[in-house]
């Protein structure tokens, strides 16, 4: 109990300095406060604050600083690896903090720390604007962006850290800071990709684009046993299409009894997912190809409302199922690589995952590394392997799929991964300096300056020197 670790004077001292409640083991909301998206996440932290603002949030550092606590942050979403949460130590919860303020005229927006992009499009939409962000409306705005953020714009208009204009933080001393391209300009880079290190992301200032109020999508579905042809065809189609166009590729089971009738439910499929950021009418003759791969099983393309699309996965993805996804960047889609996508597809325990591949490059190689940290702008693709499952009897065989995998796939790619789909924090040591490359050191740099006790450790962690 968090009382026996710090004592109760302190910990109502410091309910008394924030505005968000204080939640601790013995009140009726504790379960409810410690619960998250991932239902494999079963975590038990001493004290949970749920921040109604900055100051909120800067108390909040303060108090873990003084007290030796461990910290995890959590913001709006989803947070696949389970690192909004820990056991013991202080929860810092931005969740309730999601106001979103549009400027139309200088086409910007400032989005709170909590909120997701359902809150985001929500307020861009009524003036037919968007930013950048993932594929699941009710994803967090700030674990998306700091890691990259890959979305149905990306081609167009770039990664939602692309986008971004400015980041207010707080630090791990407690210190309130503005990050842009003229202040504090070595954090600002190292938090477009850098992930959660380098403070607490408070605010975000993104730029935004003409997008919607309808867009034209692409949402078609073929037979598994056409997944290597309808492959090929992906990766001609790919090497030519605008960059208006956006697109992903899911293999698997697909169990959806309302998408799809019973003498096909249970079979391998596999589905291309998009839309053009663009005139729609201009869109449906580009997306076009896409729905021509073979004969489909369900073609649910068509002109649609921006948001409507935006929240089209969102049922896939339910609170408190179970969830482990990793990533590689691919180098290409080879006759090999799409062979074993195939093969690693039709091989996964649980009908409700999928082995995707995303559609890169576009605006996204327009950014050069001294820009930002992101580093995933060299590949042509991105592999995602989600396990999606119910049963925590099933936990091995799921695991065990997406690291044999992963560990196969390797062969197509140069063994960096999209932080974002980062499997589990034990998995990662070995692979976030890897991944970053010749600019790990700078990370680490950033990492010395603004946090070196490493007081923000639970997330894709850049060690710092000490």
């Amino acid at each position: 109990m968090a009382q026996s670790i710090i004592g109760d004077e302190r910990i109502e001292l410091f309910r008394a300095s924030v505005h968000g409640d204080v939640v601790r083991p013995d009140d009726v909301d504790y379960d409810d406060a410690r619960t998250v998206w991932n239902g494999m996440i079963d975590k038990y932290p001493n004290l949970l604050v749920r921040c109604r603002g900055t100051a909120d949030v800067i108390h909040a550092v303060e108090f873990a600083r003084e007290n030796d606590l461990r910290v995890a942050v959590r913001g709006g979403g989803h947070n696949v690896a389970g690192t909004a949460v820990c056991d013991d130590g202080l929860v810092i919860d931005l969740s309730e903090m999601t106001g979103v303020w549009v400027d139309p005229d200088e086409r910007k927006a400032l989005v709170q720390g909590g909120a997701t992009w359902a809150d985001v499009d929500h307020e861009t939409q009524a003036f037919g604007l968007a930013t950048p962000g993932g594929v699941v409306s009710e994803t967090g705005v700030a674990g998306l962006t700091l890691g990259g953020g890959i979305g149905h714009l990306r081609c167009k208009y770039g990664l939602s850290c692309d986008n971004l204009a400015s980041v207010d933080v707080v630090t791990a001393d407690g210190e309130y800071l503005t990050a842009n391209k003229d202040e504090n300009e070595d954090l600002f880079w190292g938090l477009r990709g850098g992930g959660g290190n380098f403070g607490i992301a408070t605010g975000f200032e993104f730029d935004l684009h003409p997008v919607g109020p309808d867009v034209a999508t692409c949402f078609v579905l073929y037979p598994g046993d056409r997944a290597a042809d309808c492959l090929r065809a992906y990766r001609e189609y790919t090497s030519t299409a605008p960059n208006e166009v956006s697109t992903l590729t899911s293999t698997g089971i697909m169990l959806d009894e309302e998408l799809f009738s019973e003498d096909v439910l249970d079979d391998l499929k596999i589905g291309f997912l998009g839309c053009y950021a663009g005139p729609p009418e201009e869109g449906e003759d580009v997306l076009a190809p896409l729905r021509a791969f073979a004969e489909p099983i369900a073609d649910f393309s068509g002109t649609v409302p921006y948001t409507e699309f935006q929240q089209m996965l969102d049922d896939d993805y339910p609170d408190g199922m179970r969830y482990y996804w990793k990533s590689l960047y691919l180098d290409g889609l080879s006759e090999s690589a799409i062979e074993r996508i195939c093969y690693w597809a039709d091989a996964a325990p649980s009908p409700l995952s999928t082995v995707d591949v995303w559609e890169l490059g576009g605006a996204i190689t327009a950014v050069g590394i001294d820009e930002s940290s992101f580093a995933g702008r060299h590949a042509p693709f991105l592999l995602g392997v989600e396990a999606n499952w119910e049963e925590p009897t099933n936990d091995d065989a799921n695991i065990g799929w997406v690291r044999d995998c992963l560990a196969d796939m390797r062969q197509f790619s140069d063994g960096s991964v999209y932080l974002n789909f980062p499997g589990f924090l034990e998995d990662n040591d070995e692979l976030i300096e890897s991944t970053f490359g010749s600019t790990y050191e700078r990370l680490v740099a950033v990492k010395d300056e603004y946090d070196p006790t490493n007081l923000f450790s639970l997330n894709q962690n850049i060690k710092p020197t000490a």
